[in-house]
């Protein structure tokens, strides 16, 4: 296997710097492209080198490129993130999981999908513990062995279908779902006023608001409320009776989707990262006040937000730069 993925591959999204971590601890060495993807922040990789480097590898970046080797196997360590970073996270646990003695791993990321991570590398023979606390302890392992596994239903697809019933006025069964993963959305379209009940074990059923109310949106790491739900949330908000504040924690540069949601008439006002949104609700039939404009996806959720709009508002919407959500 290429310790140097394909460049124009890495830099078309930003989750392929994950692709570092099992390299480096697999081949002794790896080549990756510095990522791109969504530009929703500045997003430093500075966590994940630091952690690498920890382990005892030689990081460099130069040209564009982020260039690691080892000498042997890595070597357990215990890490400090100074911030929850959920890729970090990950990548550390796929580096120490082939090193040489044990790594621990502190103030780590907690989400759904990190726990499901250390799922995954244990079915292939890794010993990791504490994943979905604060703490994970890596005892590292010779070599992992194949494995079938089932990934987890995806919380933030998930959390935006529940947004599209509420914000067409429609009811929707949902599922498979981890119902605790979605707590922070399902609580908050409770507070908007939809009704959303356990159908099954792994369904879900929302129902719409009679009247749709507006509720404020404060972005935090797992268990608070995802930054990845915060776009669509906006759209719903300027459909809904009243006024919401929008407090993003998690980017510094996430609050594109508002001026492409004021294109279509959405009231928003927006100061560095905090939104104050003013709900043009349904009227004379309509699902809102929002009209169909043309729009461009800054981003993924962005574009998420869009389409959604474009459901709720009177005539047609175009949403160019579809490449971020095709």
């Amino acid at each position: 296997a290429s310790a140097e993925p394909e460049p124009a591959a890495v830099r078309s999204l930003r989750a392929s710097i994950l692709v570092l971590g099992p390299l480096l601890a697999r081949q002794g060495e790896a080549a990756v492209a510095l990522p791109g993807g969504c530009n929703i922040g500045a997003r430093p990789i500075d966590l994940h080198l630091r952690g690498l480097r920890a382990l005892g590898a030689e990081v460099e970046v130069e040209g564009g490129c982020v260039r690691a080797r080892c000498r042997g196997r890595l070597r357990g360590a215990r890490i400090y993130l100074d911030f929850p970073s959920v890729g970090a996270t990950e990548t550390i646990m796929m580096a120490a999981a082939l090193a040489e003695g044990e790594t621990v791993v502190e103030n780590v990321a907690q989400e759904p999908e990190i726990r499901d991570l250390a799922a995954f590398l244990n079915a292939m023979g890794a010993r990791v513990e504490g994943a979905g606390t604060n703490s994970v302890v890596v005892r590292g392992v010779p070599r992992l062995r194949p494995a079938e596994f089932t990934v987890i239903p995806d919380r933030i697809e998930a959390g935006t279908f529940l947004v599209a019933a509420a914000i067409t006025h429609s009811e929707l069964s949902l599922g498979p779902v981890v119902p605790q993963h979605l707590s922070p959305v399902v609580s908050k379209l409770q507070a908007a006023g939809c009704e959303v009940a356990l159908e099954e074990p792994q369904v879900l059923r929302v129902r719409p608001a009679r009247r749709l109310g507006a509720t404020d949106i404060t972005t935090l790491p797992f268990p608070g409320f995802p930054t990845d739900m915060q776009p669509q949330f906006m759209a719903l908000m300027a459909c809904a009776h009243g006024t919401s504040v929008f407090r993003e924690t998690v980017f510094e540069n996430r609050l594109q989707h508002a001026f492409e949601l004021r294109a279509m008439g959405a009231d928003i006002r927006c100061d560095g990262n905090l939104a104050v949104v003013q709900g043009r609700p349904r009227v004379n039939g309509r699902l809102s006040q929002l009209t169909g404009a043309d729009v461009c996806a800054t981003d993924l959720r962005a574009g998420a937000a869009l389409v959604l709009a474009g459901l709720a508002a009177e005539g047609v919407t175009t949403v160019c730069k579809v490449e971020q959500i095709d």
